[in-house]
């Protein structure tokens, strides 16, 4: 493992006369926090800066010195990926927020990284368009950690992963050298995709500057229901119903459990929809462009999963203050998670058929340790499930009295070999910062880790960027 420079005052003045003020050396708490207050670093000064220029500066400052570096965004991640270790200098994309241009013909939109995606979001939206991925955390995540994390979110099942939308990119290797991988066209097939290589690659092999990404028209039309289901069986009947009946309008099919919705009502006092209970719901939402033909295929569908007997209880939204109220139900499960105490997150991707038996599995496993007896005074309180059907993402959390060596135990790496004998993926979208990097021979194979840190080689000779993250040490 290499040794990294201890940060000095003549350091700091350094970086001053690059960045002039925006040199950060107290009150880094927030900076040095992750999201999940799981992670702690003790980096010594923040680093702003404002123009890619200024990025390539600080890099090759920090590489001929040896200093680490942590690129930060919005520091949303669920992985510990963007806080320090130790004592790295944290280069954050606070201000580097411009919005460099837009093609009104074909919706091609270059940004900074540090822009915030409900900020794109909005400007795009008052020109007829709107950004192609859509998270909880959009009122604080940046673009450039969006594609550095490849963040999923909710509609990729709509509008695909960011590996199909991101067009180009902008960044900074770790010596300084500012590199454009790609341009911003729809078809380019000159030589290697290098791009590919950085979404993803969670700031390990250089620092996201600028992002080109497609974004598409703005729906003329929005509709979302949300249903009751007596099994998850009964789930996959409704999703694979829904496909054949909306087709490509279908921009969401999430799921979640009974439990999931009781704590949201507990937690965030949001109002249920429905008189009775269900073991699980669903929510579905269409984007299209003409709203007498969605309307008829939403009502098609209700009438396809009534008359079938698919779904036990259903609500179509009347208006836009309905839909807000629905998708908050879903999006508030996170956060309502959190009120109710200690909290294992966990975010996996297996065949879409497997994905609640993850959850029916833990919570026996955890019972067989004597850890889960929800009738009782138990540290595990609860396991819920949630998350995107239509990419089989499942979003497991593992609820508690507090976090004990002993509960991480029982958890670790059983989660882990579990989502292994599904052949599925211990991250769908989270990605692998420090929480993963040691369980990464869970998904890939010992040549495909291999041939990883031959690549963080090459980029990235001295190892600067995001040590002790991503590849098992």
């Amino acid at each position: 493992m290499s040794t990294f420079k201890k940060i000095t005052e003549a350091d700091i003045t350094h970086f001053k006369s690059i960045l002039n003020d925006s040199v950060i050396t107290s009150d880094l708490e927030l900076y040095n926090n992750d999201w999940m207050n799981k992670y702690k670093g003790n980096s010594s000064v923040v680093l702003r800066p404002k123009t890619t220029e200024q990025v390539s500066q600080v890099m090759k400052y920090c590489f001929k010195e040896n200093i680490a570096v942590v690129p930060q965004g919005g520091n949303t991640g669920l992985v510990g990926g963007s806080v320090p270790v130790n004592d790295e200098v944290i280069l954050s994309t606070q201000l580097m927020n411009n919005i460099r241009d837009f093609d009104h013909v074909s919706g091609i939109l270059n940004a900074d990284a540090g822009c915030i995606l409900e900020t794109l979001d909005n400007w795009l939206q008052e020109r007829g368009y709107i950004m192609p991925l859509d998270l909880g955390a959009k009122g604080s995540c940046h673009i450039g950690g969006n594609v550095a994390t490849n963040a999923g979110g909710i509609r990729l099942l709509r509008y695909g992963s960011l590996h199909g939308t991101v067009l180009s990119l902008e960044v900074v290797l770790p010596d300084g050298t500012i590199m454009q991988l790609g341009k911003p066209l729809r078809k380019d097939n000159t030589g290697y995709d290098l791009k590919q290589l950085f979404i993803g690659s969670e700031g390990t092999l250089g620092i996201i500057t600028g992002v080109s990404i497609l974004t598409p028209p703005k729906p003329q039309s929005v509709t979302v229901a949300l249903f009751g289901l007596d099994s998850y069986e009964k789930v996959l009947e409704a999703f694979k119903a829904s496909k054949k009946n909306l087709g490509e309008i279908m921009s969401a099919f999430e799921f979640f459990d009974q439990p999931s919705l009781d704590l949201v009502k507990k937690h965030l006092g949001l109002r249920d929809p429905f008189e009775g209970q269900s073991p699980f719901y669903c929510l579905i939402e269409t984007q299209g462009m003409n709203k007498e033909h969605d309307d008829q295929k939403i009502e098609k569908l209700i009438e396809n999963l009534m008359e079938n007997e698919i779904v036990s209880d259903g609500v179509l939204a009347m208006d836009q203050s309905q839909q807000t109220h629905f998708w908050k139900i879903r999006e508030g499960i996170p956060e309502a998670c959190a009120k109710e105490g200690g909290m294992y997150k966990y975010d996996l991707s297996v065949p879409v058929s497997q994905l609640y038996e993850v959850v029916l599995n833990m919570r026996q496993h955890l019972r067989e340790k004597g850890l889960y007896h929800p009738e009782k005074e138990a540290p595990i309180t609860n396991v819920v499930g949630f998350g995107h059907v239509g990419d089989g993402n499942l979003h497991l959390n593992i609820l508690s009295t507090g976090r004990t060596k002993e509960l991480e135990e029982a958890i670790e790496p059983y989660v882990y070999e579990l989502t292994r004998s599904y052949e599925g993926s211990i991250s769908a979208e989270h990605g692998l910062g420090l929480m993963k990097a040691p369980y990464l021979e869970y998904s890939k194979d010992i040549e495909f880790i291999n041939y990883m840190k031959m690549i963080k080689k090459v980029f990235d000779p001295k190892g600067i960027l995001n040590p002790y993250k991503y590849l098992p040490q």
